[in-house]
């Protein structure tokens, strides 16, 4: 039985998902958004200025209500995905939320069709000022827009396509069971329990787990090889009708960032490979190997690692935040108090973790699988940033309320290194302080080059598909070769590596969101070098970018903490503190 303590309290947004305040407003939306149909259908043009800024108010409105009950089933669904409750509910909410988007999406069509006059005149209204990126952000897809009922048909196929592929992902991945022998009892682990033996001391425990975990995927991977090549088919076929260039491009549009300036990003990426390869080779040495495999990445460095209790990982986060700023420290600390957390691992919840931000009135939602590692702390430390930045930016109004997806990630990056320097300013062992730094740097490097490692996989995982179904063989012979290119000759894949693409759900969930990752790493390493040079000073502006949540394109969020995205040589200089953490790993030597 789950610890209640431990399993987040969903009752602070719902009683239960058959009571009558849940149904109440499942059951009021579609009146709602037909009433808001009738009211502006075919009249967005017409509106004078004062009428069409009441418009986008209520259209807000409507999005924070329906923000509730959704994200209420997705909650219920993640923490136990095999309840038959939880799955109606979170089926039933999928085909609402389906039918409700084809109903009102006539309304960002005519937004994005607003001439130019028009749309300049509004943005000069003295309250339109908040809503002017988010009308920009609609209006940069406009030439990758079809008409409405054409969009409708899309919005319609997408519930027994693309939605009905990545239900039956998540639903796969989270039925899986393992078992393998440990300690000389065999037994079952959750997916998230296998592959925290990753830290294990013994390298046989480390090469079963990994192979262990990655042979159950391959056995069903007629199923993966399914959803893989009819999310890339999907997606083709859109990018066709909507006279897209590049599979990643629609991302890259969403994101506010060009073509070219990824490509860069991702390019300096690469050309800084050899750093991860000088950190393998070191680890090799401090492991007494030849050569490291891909299991061993991860192997603890000292011969016993510690292990943390939640408590203690609860109190040194929350400790790390409250160091920088009080405040910072009672909005993660509430999470915990409030029991806005999920902890533990166990069978039929979604793997790895995640922080929900629902909406500007409602407060956010953790998902963990705590196994007790010192990389498990590190995620703690990430989501609560999330979920702290989720807090500051409900300053903010729905439309604007989420951050662009390359700054989406800075605050938990942040948070992360908060801990980090915190472990290492308090600690004088030099084993103990080996040990983080390893953690830090392979952590730099898990979401820096393996990111773009993953986005190259997934760039051409899309263009091959273009010319017909590709294969598990073939999937397995992309995936290698572009991992092989990070690792180089400084570490061998183990053979089920093969399946190393099949439980990655960002490729499902998320089309090209990785390489956000490589940006908000770098981005962090640059504005904490900032923090750490500046001081106190730093503060205001850190605040003021994570209070702008998506009012402002991701360089002029930056600029708010004194930083230039745009500057030739920022991505380099990311890595030129990776570089200076090797340099101080080798001290401990």
């Amino acid at each position: 039985m789950p610890n209640h303590d431990l399993t987040w309290n969903t009752r602070l947004l719902y009683p239960a998902p058959d009571s009558p305040e849940l149904e109440a407003d499942l059951g009021s939306f579609q009146q709602l958004a037909a009433d808001f149909r009738t009211a502006y259908f075919d009249k967005v043009a017409a509106l004078d200025t004062g009428a069409l800024l009441a418009a986008i108010q209520e259209y807000e409105a409507l999005q924070t209500r329906m923000a509730k009950p959704f994200c209420y089933a997705h909650l219920l669904f993640a923490a136990d995905s095999g309840n038959e409750t939880y799955r109606a509910l979170s089926q039933r909410c999928s085909e609402l939320g389906s039918t409700l988007s084809q109903q009102l999406l006539f309304f960002d069509l005519e937004l994005m069709e607003l001439s130019d006059p028009r749309f300049e005149s509004f943005c000069a209204h003295p309250e339109a000022g908040e809503y002017i990126h988010f009308l920009e952000g609609i209006r940069k897809f406009r030439p990758h827009t079809l008409k409405e009922n054409e969009e409708r048909l899309l919005t319609r196929k997408d519930l027994t396509g693309v939605r009905a592929f990545t239900k039956l992902f998540d639903e796969l991945s989270a039925s899986l069971k393992y078992r393998m022998e440990l300690d000389g009892e065999e037994r079952d682990f959750t997916g998230e329990e296998l592959l925290s033996l990753l830290h294990h001391t013994s390298p046989d425990v480390r090469f079963r787990a990994m192979t262990v975990f990655l042979e159950r995927h391959g056995e069903h991977g007629i199923v993966f090889n399914a959803v893989f090549n009819n999310m890339a088919l999907d997606h083709g076929q859109e990018m066709e009708l909507r006279s897209y260039r590049t599979p990643i491009q629609p991302t890259n549009i969403g994101n506010e960032i060009p073509d070219d300036a990824v490509e860069h990003l991702m390019s300096v990426t690469e050309a800084n490979y050899g750093l991860a390869q000088e950190y393998f080779r070191i680890k090799a040495g401090m492991l007494k190997m030849d050569k490291l495999r891909n299991c061993d990445i991860y192997a603890p460095v000292a011969e016993a690692e510690r292990n943390y209790t939640f408590a203690e990982a609860q109190e040194l986060v929350v400790a790390s935040y409250r160091d920088y700023d009080p405040e910072f420290g009672t909005i993660v600390d509430a999470f915990f108090t409030e029991r806005r957390v999920d902890v533990l691992p166990r069978t039929g919840k979604s793997g790895g973790a995640f922080a929900m931000g629902i909406s500007p009135v409602i407060p956010p939602f953790l998902l963990l699988n705590y196994t007790g590692t010192l990389r498990d702390l590190a995620t703690i430390a990430h989501e609560a940033g999330h979920g702290l930045h989720f807090v500051i930016s409900q300053k903010q109004k729905m439309l604007n309320y989420h951050a662009p997806l390359p700054l989406a990630e800075t605050a938990s990056v942040f948070g992360e290194m908060l801990l980090t320097r915190r472990l290492l300013d308090n600690e004088q062992d030099p084993v103990v302080r080996r040990s983080l730094l390893c953690a830090k740097i392979e952590d730099i490097i898990a979401t820096t080059f393996r990111q773009t490692v993953l986005t190259r996989f997934e760039l051409r995982l899309h263009n091959e598909r273009g010319s017909g179904l590709l294969s598990n063989d073939r999937i397995a012979e992309i995936w290698l070769e572009e991992n092989g290119k990070l690792y180089g000759d400084s570490v061998e894949m183990i053979p089920a590596y093969r399946w190393g693409w099949s439980y990655i759900s960002h490729f499902i969930h998320s089309r090209f969101y990785c390489y956000s990752y490589t940006f908000a790493e770098l981005l962090v390493l640059a504005l904490f070098q900032k923090y750490r040079e500046e001081g106190d000073s730093f503060k205001p502006g850190y605040r003021t970018l994570l209070e702008s949540g998506g009012a402002l394109s991701p360089a002029d969020t930056a600029r708010l903490a004194g930083i230039d995205i745009t500057d030739g040589g920022f991505w380099q200089k990311g890595y030129n503190a990776l570089a200076i953490l090797i340099e101080e790993l080798k001290l401990t030597l």
